[in-house]
C-alpha cells in the first residue's frame, strides 16, 4: 500500500492442541526457524520465535497488508504441517484454537526480545497457564475461562 506507514509489534502465544509437551529439544529450533520463515514469506517481519514444549512465542513487525488472524492460522497450519510432514510427533500434531496477541511500542522491542529468548529460565519460576493469565491481567483482556486454553495441570 503506497504511502502506508505503520510501527505495530505483536507479540503472540499459542499452545500446543492439550498443552501436551510435544515440541521436542531435538527439532523445535528447526521448527522456530520454519516459523520464521512462514511469517516472513507473509510479508511481516519476525523478530524472534521461541517457546517451549508446549507453547510457541513469535514477536512480530505487523505491516498492515494481512489481518493477525489470518497470518496467525496460516502460521499454524504450516507449522502443523511441517511437524506432521517430517513424523516428527507419534500421531496427528495439531496446536489449540486461539491465541493470545499483545501490542508494544517500538521502546519495548529489546525488552520483548529478551524474555522470548530466555523462555526456559522463566519457566523455571511459572507456568504455562500462569504466563498466559499473567499476560491477560497486565494488558486488561477480558476473557471467559471457558474460552481459555485446555489446561491439564
Amino acid at each position: 500500500m503506497p504511502g502506508t506507514f505503520s510501527q505495530i509489534y505483536i507479540q503472540l502465544v499459542f499452545a500446543v492442541k492439550g498443552r501436551e509437551n510435544l515440541i521436542s529439544n531435538n527439532w523445535k529450533t528447526e521448527l522456530h526457524k520454519y516459523i520464521a520463515g512462514t511469517i516472513k514469506g507473509k510479508g511481516q517481519k519476525p523478530i524472534i520465535v521461541n517457546g517451549m514444549s508446549d507453547h510457541i512465542h513469535a514477536f512480530i513487525g505487523l505491516r498492515p497488508v494481512m489481518a493477525l488472524s489470518d497470518l496467525v492460522r496460516d502460521i499454524k497450519n504450516n507449522a502443523s504441517n511441517f511437524i506432521n510432514d517430517k513424523k516428527l510427533v507419534k500421531g496427528k500434531f495439531a496446536w489449540q484454537e486461539g491465541y493470545g496477541a499483545f501490542s508494544y511500542s517500538h521502546s519495548h522491542i529489546g525488552k520483548v526480545y529478551d524474555y522470548i529468548l530466555n523462555q526456559e529460565k522463566h519457566h523455571k519460576k511459572k507456568t504455562f497457564k500462569q504466563e498466559y493469565l499473567d499476560f491477560l491481567k497486565k494488558f486488561e483482556v477480558d476473557y471467559d475461562e471457558k474460552y481459555l486454553f485446555e489446561w491439564y495441570n
